[in-house]
């Protein structure tokens, strides 16, 4: 996985160069790079209708009045790469905190970006598991996942950040349940042992689920809904325990002045509203959607309370811990767990 990974890099980032685009609704065009208003925001794929809705209220206020957006979206490891090897960004949006750390190595994000209340967090989701019409494989429960026969779709945690979580959980909810460490590797084992696609993104895992791979879709709560929203819905399960995703935002040294009250938009009330009428759970309790969510599984109660929610803070540690133990390119458990599937070239 090492070498696949690394040799990618260079392809992405001229791809992520070639597909930026402005956010809906809010201008930009070819000479908008110039334009001292102008954004760039570099993001993981899910996120994108996310921050088009947030970027059309922002335009709205005195101090976005006038910003236009050029914007970069795809597999969250990719999409930091591509910064740290020169992609113009002012904000990024990324799916796990490392993907940020990364970028404060190589001193182009300031070492205090998570010192905030929220500690750098924007967005809040959980995993979930996505499944057929009428859920013909009856998954209910992490077990269910393993039994022989089930096809899982999930990303490759290579590049995408929410393969890391969806793994994270797969071997956080073992330990829940009273199992060993040893317990958890073997879980994972299987579960990798009966994923069928490993496809770059979160966003690529949603397409190929939507185009008939797999029995089930390991996801973010916030990408099903969106999907039922774009009219490509599917049966999502929420397990009883499952992980809270903690997506980090953050504003580059070098950024105009305007990407820092991006960013405070972004966090606002207002902010968070548009996050939550997208499919996200707001990072605050307090933040008023209305109450109804369309395209979630009850829209009238979109995020319900998971009665066993872990959190990377409290049964994993810090994302160092966590990238050196489950992802290191070369012992981590999870890499070692996709080689042993075979799996590790897809």
């Amino acid at each position: 996985m090492k070498s696949t990974s690394r040799t990618r890099v260079g392809a992405i980032a001229a791809l992520a160069v070639a597909s930026v685009a402005a956010l809906a609704g809010c201008g930009g065009d070819a000479d908008s790079a110039a334009d001292d208003k102008t954004i760039n925001i570099v993001g993981f794929a899910v996120p994108e209708a996310a921050n088009k809705a947030i970027g059309a209220e922002f335009v709205k206020t005195d101090a976005g009045k006038g910003a236009k957006f050029q914007t970069s979206y795809g597999a969250s490891g990719d999409q930091s790469r591509a910064v740290e090897n020169g992609l113009e960004a002012d904000y990024v949006h990324f799916s796990v905190a490392s993907d940020v750390t990364r970028l404060v190595d190589a001193g182009l994000v300031a070492d205090d970006w998570d010192a905030g209340e929220n500690k750098g967090v924007v967005s809040h989701s959980v995993v979930v598991f996505g499944v057929r019409d009428g859920n013909p494989k009856n998954i209910q429960t992490w077990d269910d996942l393993v039994k022989p026969g089930v096809e899982i779709v999930t990303p490759n945690p290579a590049s995408s950040g929410a393969a890391r979580w969806n793994a994270l959980a797969a071997w956080g909810q073992s330990v829940a349940d009273g199992g060993t460490e040893e317990d958890a590797a073997a879980y994972v084992d299987k579960f990798f042992g009966n994923v069928v696609s490993l496809p770059g993104s979160g966003r690529d895992a949603t397409t190929a689920f939507l185009g008939g791979t797999g029995d089930v879709l390991m996801a973010y709560e916030n990408e099903a809904i969106l999907a039922a929203q774009n009219g490509e819905g599917f049966e999502y399960i929420i397990p009883d325990t499952t992980l809270l995703i903690e997506n980090p935002g953050a504003v580059l040294k070098d950024a105009d002045p305007i990407a820092k009250d991006w960013l405070d938009f972004v966090v606002s009330d207002e902010g968070q509203r548009q996050f939550a009428l997208t499919g996200f759970r707001p990072i605050r309790d307090d933040v008023d959607f209305g109450g109804t969510v369309e395209g979630a599984k009850d829209p009238s109660d979109p995020f319900p309370v998971v009665p066993n929610l872990l959190t990377v803070e409290k049964d994993f540690g810090s994302w160092s811990e966590v990238s050196d133990k489950f992802f290191d390119e070369e012992t981590g458990l999870v890499t070692l767990a996709i080689a042993a599937s075979g799996k590790a070239t897809e």
